[in-house]
């Protein structure tokens, strides 16, 4: 059964796993749980980021035999609910570490928050309100 304690992984392909982990981590606030770039035959190059102890994470991958191109559409959303105004020395970090502050596809986003899109497009949403 699925609760509020099952750990959750969400996983994309990323064309630059340094680029997508130095967004995620320094400019997010994020941290690396896991990273492994041994070059194994067969096998994906990847790092985990998420809050340690959390019960969720992302896995950025990489093939380096067959690499994907990250294919997001403007609707493909990471929200983080910050309860508060977005402070914009954040948003200045998250551009700083490669990301890209645009319009949201959604008004609802602009009226509520702050859309940057990360190094591979993925948009990660600030929003000041809260969840629950």
């Amino acid at each position: 059964m699925i609760d509020a304690a099952t750990h959750v992984r969400v996983a994309r392909p990323s064309r630059d796993l340094a680029a997508a982990e130095h967004f995620y981590v320094d400019g997010l606030g994020l941290d690396v749980l896991w990273r492994t770039t041994e070059c194994v035959l067969g096998e994906h190059d990847l790092v985990m980021v998420g809050p340690s102890g959390g019960a969720w994470h992302f896995e950025l991958t990489r093939d380096p035999e067959h690499p994907l191109e990250p294919t997001p559409s403007v609707d493909d959303l990471f929200v983080v609910y910050l309860g508060t105004p977005v402070d914009e020395a954040l948003v200045d970090r998250l551009v700083a570490a490669g990301g890209t502050r645009v319009p949201a596809h959604n008004p609802y986003w602009d009226e509520y928050g702050v859309t940057v899109a990360d190094p591979d497009g993925y948009r990660l949403v600030l929003c000041s309100r809260t969840w629950g």
